[in-house]
């Protein structure tokens, strides 16, 4: 059954499933097809073209970020004019950063450094080669204030370039196949390997308008810093190809070239139990009523047992050990419904972390990174408990145990929110501020401090408490307010909005999860070292 599929499931999970498959196939067209149809005219590959071919055919991969930006400017940055993807050239995974030149000409927007950087770490994180395919007329200067300066401005790119070759020895390959100017010639300078294309690619600091406006000179594009120029004059770039194609088979084969260290299979994958396509029935429409989540989990992981860890005790929390296409992994899950206490207590809430849940997950953790399995984080948690009992429990040390262990692990750590990644709850399940390796998140995912209905109950307690005293009513006003708080939590709580401003690498159709998780899984794995920060620099680089 083919992504489309999803058009015409019915539910909740199906229908924003559709609405996300619309929006990608706008954002896929990029700048238009005029732009696209220039482009082509020009003898040149659209972004997206490009990466195709670059990337092994018929393999998984995924795009990050894709959505960044997409309700921002009007709509006029889609994807904010650069394709950032993780995927695999010649079998080995690498990540590639391609300007959308169909996007104003591929210029840099406040988001396009954002998105760079994320590539750039996840290559750090991982240790494999990172490929950019620039063609970009450089900084978008209406936007140069959120672009240039800062710490985490353009220059952050630069920084991360010069670490990845000194240090941390990561593969480098830069082809320019259309404009790069002024800084942005920097990116290439600081690869390994530079390639251009012969008539289309452009390399300088400055371009012939702001030398002749400099210098007084006449000089054309590619007499001041073609192909031919910096192959045979300058010797800045190393090779010149004749086309698009001829350039992105030569990348392949120079990524083939690479030495590589062998990965160990663990052992050949298994088909999960269940198809993803049962995740459409599996989540219920309502987010908030209750599912069976190892029914869930038998969608993603292969289709051995799950061998759970305390499985009796902490009900709400799912820890267990498994295997995702092969690879170990430790699986941790909130379950949602009711759970009974053995002790005897009132029943403990599915999606809610209490002291027991916490102090589970914690110690579940630290034997998980002592036995160097990495971590699968699957989210759908409302918070911590609160109350009289949960703060006599110790919950705010329980908690902060769950926390400094899941901070603190070194393995790789994948992260799925499901439905709710809210509270604290969102924090201690990898959110993203602790650099999880990488966060997908389903058309279901909502992200936020608490629920709409919540929201209202604390900005309005209040004055519905007095209302109510005094054996009134809500006025229209107030109806309308609380209408109006209500919808935009709902706004900022779809997983589009997160997606849109990088809170998540991804929003991932239901089909689509297992092979992402696969190949993310295979790309952190790449680097047998720790999993914390993008500078841990062996003591052997230094």
């Amino acid at each position: 059954m083919s992504a489309d599929s999803a058009r015409g499931r019915s539910g909740r999970l199906g229908e924003l499933s559709a609405e996300l498959k619309t929006l990608r196939e706008q954002l896929r067209e990029g700048g238009g097809a005029k732009r696209i149809a220039r482009q082509h005219q020009q003898g040149k590959l659209t972004a997206r073209e490009r990466v195709a071919l670059l990337l092994d055919r018929d393999a998984t991969s995924v795009e990050v970020g894709m959505l960044v930006a997409h309700d921002l400017y009007d709509g006029q940055a889609p994807g904010a004019g650069v394709v950032t993807t993780v995927g695999t050239v010649e079998g080995r995974e690498v990540v590639v950063v391609a300007n959308d030149a169909t996007v104003k000409a591929g210029s840099w927007w406040p988001e396009t450094i954002t998105k760079i950087l994320r590539a750039q770490e996840i290559a750090m994180r991982c240790r494999i080669p990172i490929i950019y395919l620039v063609d970009s007329a450089g900084v978008n200067l209406p936007y140069q204030g959120g672009v240039f300066p800062g710490q985490y401005g353009a220059s952050r790119i630069f920084y991360y370039n010069s670490v990845m070759r000194r240090y941390l020895r990561i593969p480098q390959l830069s082809a320019v196949m259309g404009p790069c100017i002024a800084g942005g010639a920097y990116l290439p300078a600081l690869s390994d390997v530079i390639l251009m294309v012969e008539g289309t690619s452009f390399m300088g600091l400055g371009g012939p308008n702001l030398v002749k406006g400099a210098t007084g000179q006449t000089v054309g594009s590619e007499e001041l810093g073609g192909a031919r120029v910096h192959t045979q004059v300058s010797g800045v770039a190393h090779y010149m190809l004749p086309d698009d194609p001829a350039c992105l088979a030569r990348l392949r084969q120079l990524v083939r070239e690479l030495p590589v260290e062998v990965q160990p299979i663990d052992r050949m994958a298994t088909p999960p139990k269940r198809l993803a396509f049962d995740l459409y029935d599996l989540l219920p429409d309502d987010h908030r009523q209750p599912y069976e989540i190892r029914d869930v989990l038998e969608c993603i992981l292969d289709g051995d047992e799950l061998d759970e860890f305390q499985p009796e005790y902490a009900g709400e929390m799912i820890c267990g050990t498994g295997f995702l296409d092969g690879t170990p992994i430790g699986v941790i899950a909130n379950a949602r419904g009711m759970f009974k206490d053995p002790a005897g207590g009132p029943p403990h809430f599915g999606g809610i972390v209490y002291a027991e849940s916490a102090r589970k997950v914690a110690y579940f953790i630290e034997t998980m990174n002592r036995h160097r399995t990495p971590l699968l984080f699957v989210q759908d948690v409302s918070g911590f408990m609160v109350g009289p009992a949960a703060e006599h429990s110790g919950i705010i040390r329980a908690g902060a145990e769950f926390v400094e262990a899941m901070a603190t692990a070194t393995v790789p750590k994948l992260v799925v929110t499901l439905n709710h990644a809210s509270g604290a709850g969102y924090y201690a399940m990898a959110g993203q501020g602790f650099d999880p390796d990488f966060i997908l998140s389903l058309p279901t995912g909502r992200m936020g401090v608490m629920e709409g209905a919540s929201a209202v109950m604390a900005l309005f307690g209040s004055q519905l408490d007095q209302l109510k005293k005094d054996g009134k009513v809500p006025d229209e006003d107030l109806t309308t307010r609380m209408d109006e708080v209500r919808d935009e939590y709902e706004r900022q709580l779809d997983a589009r909005f997160a997606a849109a401003r990088g809170f998540v690498d991804e929003v991932v159709l239901p089909e689509e999860l297992r092979p992402a998780l696969s190949v993310l899984l295979r790309a952190a794995r790449q680097n047998p070292g720790p999993h914390i920060g993008a500078f841990q620099i062996s003591e052997a680089f230094r």
